[in-house]
C-alpha cells in the first residue's frame, strides 16, 4: 500500500463492498473491506504521505429509513444494514484523521449513481443494473414494490463532485450529500427505461428478506455541496438512461 500512496497528490477512495444483502450474510468480510481496510489506507497516508488530499465515497445508507425528506447532512445516522454501519466507521476514520493528523479529507455521501460501466450482472451495486441487463437480453425486468421514491446521479456528475471536493479547500473536513435528479418512483423509473430502451417490466411484491433492510423513500438535500462548491448535476434522468443503454449495447 505505501508505494501507491507515496508521491500522490490526490486519493479518490472509492474502495468498498457494496452489496447490502451480502453484508447481512457475511458481515465479517464487510467489516474488513469497509472499516478495517479504510483505517489501513489512512495509516499509510499518515506515515508515507500526510499532505495527500483524500475524497472518500460514502453512502446514503448511513441515514437508514428517513425521518424527513429530503434528507440533509444533519439527519440522524441509523444504518439499516451492516454495510451502512461499517461505511459509517470508514467515514468517521477519515474525519478523525483530518481533525487529529491533518489528513485533508472530504466525505461525499452518494445516493444512486448510474451510468456506463456500472455493475449489471447482479444487484450487488444497484438494482438499475439488473433492470438494464434484463432489458438488453429481451426479458422483462422486475420492479419490487414500485412506490419507493429515489433520486439518481449520473456518473459524470458524480465525478464532477469528486473533482470539486478535491480541489476546493473549503471542502476539507466536510461531509456532503451528492444528489442528482428530482425524485421519481421506481415505477416511473421503469416506465422511463422502457420508453427509451424498449422491453417491458412486471411488478411484484417486495421480498421479505429485502424488505427488512429497505429504507423506503429516499432523496437527498444536496444544497450544501451546491452552495459551498457550486456543484450541480448536468444530466437529467432520461439522458442518463439513454447514455447508459447506448454504452451497454455497444460494449
Amino acid at each position: 500500500l505505501p508505494h501507491f500512496i507515496r508521491d500522490q497528490d490526490f486519493l479518490f477512495n472509492l474502495a468498498g463492498q457494496t452489496s447490502h444483502m451480502d453484508t447481512m450474510t457475511d458481515p465479517e468480510t464487510d467489516l474488513e473491506i469497509n472499516a478495517r481496510a479504510q483505517l489501513s489506507i489512512l495509516e499509510a497516508c499518515r506515515e508515507h504521505n500526510p499532505s495527500i488530499r483524500v475524497v472518500f465515497a460514502s453512502t446514503r445508507q448511513l441515514y437508514g429509513r428517513p425521518d424527513y425528506l429530503p434528507v440533509d447532512e444533519r439527519h440522524p445516522l441509523r444504518p439499516a444494514a451492516v454495510n451502512g454501519i461499517n461505511k459509517l466507521a470508514g467515514e468517521g476514520y477519515h474525519l478523525l484523521y483530518h481533525q487529529v493528523y491533518g489528513i485533508r479529507s472530504t466525505v461525499l455521501r452518494l445516493t444512486n449513481t448510474i451510468g456506463p460501466r456500472m455493475r449489471i450482472k447482479d444487484a450487488r451495486q444497484t438494482f438499475v443494473g439488473v433492470w438494464i441487463r434484463q432489458l438488453l437480453a429481451g426479458k422483462p425486468f422486475e420492479v419490487w414494490g414500485g412506490d419507493q421514491l429515489r433520486d439518481f446521479t449520473f456518473v459524470d456528475d458524480a465525478v464532477s463532485a469528486f473533482r470539486l471536493a478535491a480541489l476546493r479547500p473549503e471542502a476539507e473536513g466536510r461531509v456532503f450529500n451528492v444528489g442528482g435528479t428530482p425524485p421519481v418512483s421506481l415505477r416511473e423509473l421503469a416506465r422511463l427505461l422502457v420508453e427509451v430502451g424498449g422491453g417491458s417490466f412486471r411488478s411484484r411484491q417486495f421480498p421479505d428478506d429485502r424488505k427488512k433492510i429497505d429504507i423506503g423513500d429516499f432523496y437527498a438535500d444536496d444544497r450544501a455541496i451546491r452552495n459551498t462548491l457550486g456543484w450541480s448535476p448536468r444530466t437529467n434522468l432520461k439522458q442518463a438512461l439513454v447514455r447508459t443503454l447506448a454504452y451497454y449495447r455497444k460494449e
